[in-house]
């Protein structure tokens, strides 16, 4: 099996990126197929549907092995479950699965055909081993249960915008969306006053939390 696309995304690094696909609506990402998988016609007729399911390869974990328990940031990460009863990263074959939505369908670049994402969770430079349409009649379960997984996740005030000079409109929005999200370490959570990083649309935010806020702090 060989990835058939990688990701051009706005995350640099893991850190920040949304736990699931479609927290951060906002959030950008380009599929650029391989050489030998650039044809139009592999992508004949995928212009008709609103979102895609991608199953890829968690590249940056890959080579520290899986592990039978995990604990999951949702469970403030002390409680150990099954591997399987989980997302993580730390997988027996390190594959994911993530539901984008797709923009739009470019044929006329060097690259092409190219897909522009929207919603994505994915760091740069992801391998993709497949794309299929998403069917909403046959995968949307209106009164399925999701474990200890129930709400959404909680958003926090993000203030000190006026900090993120030269970000595009979208690319602002990013960077808001992913912050109040609230992506420190659970360990990180226990030192109020501690700064942070992220690389987001090519720039390294700092921000802390102060109290329930995240301030943005500047941007390198």
């Amino acid at each position: 099996m060989v990835p058939i696309a990688r990701l051009r995304t706005c995350f640099g690094e893991k850190f920040a990126v949304p736990r699931q696909p479609g927290l951060c609506p906002s959030a950008w990402g380009r599929l650029i197929f391989e050489p030998e998988f650039r044809s139009a016609d592999a992508v004949r007729g995928i212009e008709g549907f609103s979102h895609l399911w991608l199953i890829f390869g968690f590249h940056l974990t890959e080579d520290k092995g899986w592990s039978p328990t995990v604990r999951p940031p949702r469970l403030g990460g002390n409680e150990r479950v099954g591997v399987f009863a989980s997302r993580s990263t730390f997988r027996p074959n390190g594959l994911g699965l993530s539901l984008v939505r797709l923009e739009a369908v470019r044929l006329d670049v060097s690259e092409g055909p190219v897909l522009d994402l929207g919603g994505v969770d994915l760091v740069d430079g992801t391998p993709v081993f497949d794309v299929k349409p998403y069917l909403p009649y046959a995968e949307s379960v209106s009164d399925a249960a999701s474990g200890y997984a129930v709400e959404a996740p909680t958003r926090h005030p993000v203030e000190g915008v006026e900090n993120l000079e030269g970000f595009s409109e979208r690319d602002r929005q990013v960077v808001i969306e992913a912050l109040s999200l609230d992506p420190r370490p659970a360990a990180g959570r226990e030192e109020p006053d501690r700064e942070f990083g992220a690389m987001i649309c090519g720039r390294n935010v700092r921000f802390r939390f102060e109290a329930d806020v995240c301030r943005i702090l500047g941007v390198t």
